[in-house]
């Protein structure tokens, strides 16, 4: 039972950051529509399998600044600003994307492998993202960094992940014809979800110098 609530925690959390449409999943999605089902969950594998040492990063730089309560404020503090000028950009700057068609090419299994290794590897979102979520969860008495516990939170985040990519693989009919209106949508959806956390990041802080 004290390994299950760390699974079901990087489950959830890896789920979370993945299921909104993004550049890895509809890839994914796109391989399996053009070349078949096998093609699409070697690149999940591929994409899996860094997200896997990203998140192991991040948990153990977690590890080091959950120890120093300056530092955690000083990145809180960031976080909010950085969270602050995302949702102001993404509700009222960002121009509204446009959905285009990507042809891809038959390749190999290998190769679909290493691009979903690339492009994973090009996404840089998943370490402070797996930071955030394990001090949150440290500071609710809901994780610790201890070794057993890493472990299984790491992995739990593997699941989830592949589940989150797995589904896109499963369900991209469905999916294909919501993207016009998602797409249109993108910036409102993030812009939401970044004010969310600038607000709860706010809330943070001042629970730190005035609680």
């Amino acid at each position: 039972m004290a390994l299950f609530i760390p699974l079901l925690s990087g489950f959830l959390a890896a789920f979370i950051g993945i299921i909104p449409p993004g550049l890895i999943n509809m890839t994914a999605a796109k391989i399996n529509l053009k070349e078949g089902k096998k093609n699409a969950l070697w690149f999940v594998v591929g994409a899996v399998f860094v997200i896997f040492f990203q998140v192991y990063l991040a948990v153990l730089f977690a590890r080091v600044i959950d120890n120093r309560p300056d530092v955690l404020t000083l990145l809180r503090e960031v976080g909010f600003v950085i969270f602050s000028i995302l949702t102001i950009y993404f509700l009222f700057i960002a121009k509204e994307p446009i959905a285009k068609k990507s042809k891809i090419k038959k390749s190999s299994k290998k190769s679909r492998f290493f691009l979903g290794m690339l492009l994973s590897g090009l996404n840089f979102f998943p370490i402070p993202y797996y930071v955030v979520v394990s001090v949150t969860l440290a500071s609710y008495n809901l994780f610790e960094f201890q070794n057993n516990i890493i472990f299984t939170f790491v992995f739990g985040s593997v699941l989830g992940s592949f589940a989150a990519l797995y589904s896109y693989i499963g369900f991209f009919g469905r999916i294909e014809k919501k993207t016009d209106y998602l797409m249109r949508n993108m910036n409102t959806i993030i812009g939401s979800i970044t004010g969310l956390i600038a607000i709860v990041t706010l809330f943070n802080i001042l629970s730190y110098y005035f609680g």
